[in-house]
């Protein structure tokens, strides 16, 4: 067994459903914020799995696959642009992973919750993981299922806006992202409170 299930492992000898839970897209100019939750049943192993970001994004859509079909239940939630603007990015990485979890269909006995932090209001204990997503694999799975989900969701925003380049950069503050503003201005889906600075910067 490796050493990602053995984290889990150790959980499930204190809770008998261990849920993993991560969001994607907190820092990029534009789109909604993803998370996922995942719960796998003991001896369930995904090969290969790790922090999505260390992932190939081939590897990272087969994987999607993979754990959706192995998994006990998972869920995909997100929190909007407009929500962004109202509660700010944090809360709704929160707020995204809290609705992943009540999508599950099932109610954990603990959330495993990549990063430093924990969402309000659960329907079951919480234990934030530093780095879970490279320690638990019901974390690295709930990390790949948001990035892969968020990715589509931008790359058909490209689609609608494909003045920005959102299927390359999927959001992110890349060099060409920054040009695409100068040129287009935003779109709908940019989150003026991430442009607030750059605006400020460059109109001083």
């Amino acid at each position: 067994m490796n050493e990602l299930c053995e984290f889990d492992r150790e959980w499930r000898e204190r809770y008998a459903l261990v849920c993993g839970c991560d969001e994607a897209g907190r820092g990029p100019l534009a789109g909604d914020v993803y998370a996922a939750a995942v719960v796998f049943d003991e001896g369930t192993v995904i090969e290969g799995i790790n922090d999505s970001k260390k992932l190939s994004e081939k590897k990272r859509e087969l994987l999607f696959d993979e754990i959706k079909q192995k998994a006990k239940a998972w869920a995909i939630a997100t929190a909007s642009v407009e929500e962004i603007e109202q509660i700010n990015i944090l809360n709704c990485a929160m707020l995204a992973m809290k609705r992943a979890v009540e999508k599950l269909g099932l109610t954990p006995d603990i959330c495993l919750i990549d990063g430093n932090k924990t969402p309000e209001g659960l329907p079951c204990e919480a234990q934030f993981v530093i780095k879970g997503d490279a320690r638990s694999q019901s974390i690295a799975a709930a990390s790949v299922l948001a990035k892969v989900a968020r990715d589509r969701y931008m790359t058909g925003m490209a689609e609608k806006y494909p003045q920005y380049g959102f299927e390359k950069h999927k959001g992110y503050g890349t060099k060409v992202h920054y040009q695409a503003l100068d040129e287009f201005g935003p779109c709908e889906i940019h989150r003026p409170c991430f442009l607030k600075k750059y605006y400020d910067k460059k109109n001083k």
